[in-house]
């Protein structure tokens, strides 16, 4: 009887609609092509899973315009919204990707009604779209990453002690452009010095309460929250899945003092810790400066190498909190940077890469209806 209390509470008999978005038929009840790649586009990866992203048609009906969604901005870890914006670019990239697979040349247009207003950048952007997408039809279907977009887009779980192939290395690496550079690093100097750099961020990040707290507020304790608002973290995050799962969400419904600050933050640096164990490469990606249009750029990349690396039987996980800019970490961040970086260079993404040793779950994805401003 408790154990049924327990489950009931964790929500084991409530259908997951959070998991819909994943499914490839998805996009097929929607017959305006907009919004059939909006559906895909929704399954990028986003900073934090806050899915920040607004859609607003336009009254031709081949274009949309991108906004970001000022009002879930995660302030405290990112202050002046560069992780926002690197979001606004992962959706971007899925959407041309989408494109191809259904036939359509998708143009981004950046920033078409002029940049922000830093000084008031929460207002500017609820003013002023990230870009101007407009759909054309395509000669010839190009879709060789189409299926790699309903893969999970962060593992964080133990990689195998493989090396990166010369092949894959360079596959990553002509994902470069004029503006944005991708870099890898496999030595055994570079993988103990930048595992040190990914362990020091997230303890710095772990023991801030403030950081914490903004966190705990967008936590899904069990499958009626997930249902109800489908972005933010929940357990699936930490891989706990299955009858665990269900039980560690009754518990914690039932007895939320059990999920206390201090228990999430040793967890989260368990984590890392075995993660930096279990990793035998990194990667950077990397802007010439730090303008809102090369952070947006930054994030299509990230999205390539995302997909890229699913075709090459490869996962990825960010390893962001170093590059977070709030004062306690700024002496980590400044020599992060002064030791991979040349002047004015910045430092966008930073990742770990390599073969996944198990699958893990997917994320909540809000409904397409639900970014989609009418």
């Amino acid at each position: 009887m408790l154990f049924l209390v327990v489950f009931t509470a964790g929500g084991a008999f409530v259908k997951d609609k959070y998991l819909e978005p994943w499914d490839k038929s998805y996009s097929d009840k929607f017959e305006d092509k907009r919004i059939k790649l909006i559906s895909n586009g929704i399954l990028a990866a986003s900073g934090h899973n806050m899915q920040p992203w607004i859609i607003k048609l336009d009254q031709d009906k081949d274009a949309f315009y991108l906004y970001a969604n000022s009002d879930l901005l995660t302030s405290e870890v990112d202050p002046f919204a560069r992780q926002t914006m690197i979001t606004q670019g992962t959706f971007l990239q899925y959407i041309v990707v989408s494109g191809q697979h259904f036939g359509y040349k998708v143009n981004i247009d950046f920033f078409p009604k002029g940049q922000y207003d830093e000084q008031n950048l929460a207002i500017s952007m609820k003013e002023r779209p990230v870009a101007k997408v407009t759909i054309s039809e395509a000669k010839n279907k190009e879709s060789k990453l189409y299926d790699f977009m309903f893969l999970p887009d962060t593992n964080r779980e133990v990689y195998e002690k493989t090396k990166l192939t010369k092949e894959q290395t360079e596959l990553f690496l002509n994902l470069s452009d004029e503006d944005v550079k991708v870099k890898t690093f496999d030595d055994e100097n570079s993988l103990k010095r930048l595992g040190e750099y990914a362990m020091k961020g997230a303890e710095i990040e772990a023991n801030i309460h403030r950081m914490n707290e903004e966190s705990a507020k967008v936590f899904r304790v069990n499958e009626y929250e997930k249902n109800k608002y489908r972005y933010g973290y929940s357990f699936e995050g930490q891989d706990i899945t299955g009858v665990k799962k269900y039980l560690m969400q009754g518990l914690i419904t039932l007895i939320p003092s059990m999920n206390s600050e201090k228990a999430s933050s040793d967890l989260y640096i368990k984590s890392t810790k075995t993660a930096v164990e279990n990793t035998s490469a990194y990667g950077m990606v990397i802007t010439k400066d730090n303008s809102r249009i090369g952070q947006v750029k930054s994030g299509m990349i990230y999205s390539s190498l995302v997909l890229n690396a699913h075709s090459l039987g490869l996962v990825m996980q960010p390893l962001s909190q170093v590059l977070e800019e709030y004062p306690e970490m700024k002496a980590q961040y400044e020599s992060f940077h002064k030791d991979y970086t040349n002047k004015g260079e910045i430092i966008q993404m930073f990742f770990r890469v390599g073969r996944k040793a198990k699958e893990v779950p997917k994320s909540m994805r809000r409904d397409v209806m639900d970014f989609i401003n009418k």
